[in-house]
């Protein structure tokens, strides 16, 4: 038991799994604890922190008259599609930039000026080019994806070691044998976990999008909570986005275990 104790507070140390996993769930508990405890209290008025019971009872409205399910899988669609679309640009243009000195040295210092736009003062912008359609939607999540992937595609290609190089170099390899036996496989191995990051980031950008010209999603959904000032049913939103990119996250992790198993030998 002390031995287990000191594993607690140890610098990077690791617990057991079913250690790991009853103090997890011990943490949701104690959080949701503390969430009763307050609004059953009164110590935060409910026109501010609504009462589990009433969040949970607004899921009844959410579903069969703001039609949940069908606005959910909306945003899953138009955060999918911003992904694909997000990556066929950043990560082409990422190798691209990373490999080739004449490419990095023009392209280099506008991708990091790009990094400090306020994504939300060009929605005019995308607005103008795309409309108010969906397709401005997709466009302008993966505009703010490509803003963020593109230099951690060129950071991956840096941190190649240069001994896979070496090696290949010695054994007669070209440039394209070379990309495709070293930069890439190495490269898309660290890149996943890049991406499967920038899922919950890429929720703020479709709650943006989304309240744009409302068509549809939890965004949109939201929106129309926090005007009604029902602040339970925009929890119970924000729990529904989280739950979903929990999910996002398990389905990212699968994937890469599929997709590169030798992370995980």
């Amino acid at each position: 038991m002390k031995k287990l104790f000191g594993e607690f507070f140890k610098l990077r140390g690791t617990l057991p799994k079913p250690v790991f996993t009853i103090i997890e769930i011990t943490g949701i508990v104690l959080l949701l604890l503390v969430w009763y405890i307050v609004t059953n209290l009164q110590l935060i008025p409910s026109s501010l922190l609504p009462a589990p019971g009433k969040v949970i009872s607004s899921f009844e409205e959410l579903h069969f008259k703001d039609a949940l399910v069908r606005n959910s899988f909306f945003s899953i669609k138009i955060n999918f599609l911003g992904y694909v679309v997000a990556s066929l640009i950043a990560i082409p243009l990422g190798f691209m930039i990373g490999m080739f000195p004449i490419f990095r040295s023009l392209f280099n210092r506008p991708i990091d000026a790009i990094r400090f736009l306020p994504l939300t003062a060009v929605t005019g912008i995308f607005i103008a080019w795309f409309g108010i359609g969906t397709d401005m939607k997709v466009y302008f999540l993966a505009f703010g994806i490509v803003v963020y992937l593109l230099p951690v595609v060129v950071q991956r290609i840096d941190e190649v070691e240069s001994i896979y190089l070496q090696t290949v170099y010695t054994l007669g390899a070209n440039k394209w044998q070379t990309v495709t036996s070293v930069f890439i496989p190495n490269v898309m191995a660290k890149l996943s976990d890049d991406i499967r990051v920038l899922v919950a980031m890429s929720w703020t950008y479709i709650i943006v999008a989304e309240l744009i010209n409302n068509t549809g999603g939890l965004g949109g959904l939201a929106w129309q909570a926090q005007r009604q000032s029902r602040i339970d049913k925009l929890f119970a939103i924000l729990l529904v986005i989280i739950l979903i990119g929990f999910l996002q996250d398990k389905l990212f992790k699968l994937a890469d275990r599929l997709l590169f198993k030798h992370k995980y030998q």
